[in-house]
């Protein structure tokens, strides 16, 4: 059963030139329990689809199902529950904490605010039963953010995400900004997580070798699109799509006897301010035709992997 399901999503920036369109008619389902990687190059629009699903942008058109319920719009009370069920993890595991509250007290905050617990010394059990969790040792309950190091800080993030129970959680390139080594530690951590608490996450990165790792299902972004989706693991074997080719070919190759064959981009990004109808990747495409500058739209082409090309026949 779908835990999210996105209809026609649509997310507008207003600018000086006219509308931005940073998420620009997405659909999708994410299944409960699973994890759904969202990938493409930066500026796609990948981050702004995470935070308009859990309404730190305001949707401008489209639908948002939660559990089967409509959460486009809602009013202060309803968001308040909504914010409990979802949450996110931010990029920079610095930035996202805030340098004057310690982990202990940055991981007590939610738990203080939804008003579930009658004392401090419940919230405080709570607070440590989670920091145990994920991992946070007892000698750094008192610690503030510029005396961890990355992981450290990154597993605060995780903790704090998880405080109020949710159901769904957007990762929002939660390893970018960690060493090599600290990255397999956190996604361990969070497949782990997933596992005993079946959390259903929506994970964003442009490291298409980390959401291989993670991923049930995988999405391909194109400025503000989706122009492919499916099994992780179908991706992999058989990318249809031209862009998706491209993505794929970039991935370094750890057998040096294999030849590598690179699919290199040439051509100016389409602006996605007020961009016309037709493929937005047809300016960098080596497969466009004049049939590109007509509307595309995603097609089922093998059940359950949709591409939004009209010439993948010929590909």
């Amino acid at each position: 059963m779908a835990l999210i399901e996105v209809e026609h999503l649509k997310k507008y920036f207003d600018t000086p030139k006219g509308p931005l369109h940073a998420v620009d008619d997405v659909s999708f389902k994410i299944e409960k329990g699973k994890t759904m990687g969202v990938v493409g190059e930066s500026g796609c629009g990948k981050s702004t689809l995470g935070l308009t699903l859990i309404h730190l942008h305001e949707s401008t058109g489209g639908k948002i199902l939660f559990d089967g319920k409509d959460v486009t719009k809602l009013n202060r009370a309803e968001l308040g529950k909504y914010r409990e069920d979802v949450q996110i993890i931010f990029q920079d595991p610095y930035s996202s904490l805030n340098p004057r509250y310690s982990v202990e007290k940055t991981i007590m905050e939610p738990l203080m605010i939804s008003g579930r617990f009658k004392t401090k010394a419940e919230v405080r059990d709570e607070a440590y039963r989670i920091m145990d969790m994920v991992g946070i040792e007892e000698r750094l309950r008192g610690s503030y953010p510029h005396e961890l190091d990355g992981g450290r800080r990154q597993r605060v993030g995780i903790g704090r995400a998880l405080a109020l129970g949710p159901k769904f959680i957007v990762c929002d390139e939660p390893v970018s900004a960690l060493d090599v080594s600290i990255q397999a530690q956190v996604l361990n951590l969070l497949m782990d997580l997933q596992e005993e608490h079946g959390l259903t996450y929506m994970f964003v990165t442009h490291d298409l070798s980390v959401v291989r790792h993670i991923s049930d299902n995988i999405c391909v972004m194109y400025l503000g699109q989706l122009v492919e989706t499916c099994e992780s693991k179908k991706l992999f074997e058989k990318p249809i799509h031209p862009y998706t080719q491209a993505l794929l070919s970039a991935i370094p190759e750890t057998d040096v006897d294999k030849k590598m064959q690179r699919v290199q981009l040439k051509g100016e990004l389409t602006s996605p301010i007020n961009p016309k109808p037709g493929c937005r990747f047809a300016a960098r495409c080596m497969f466009a035709t004049e049939k590109c500058l007509e509307p595309q739209h995603l097609e089922e082409v093998e059940p359950g992997h949709f591409v939004q090309c009209c010439r993948y026949k010929e590909i």
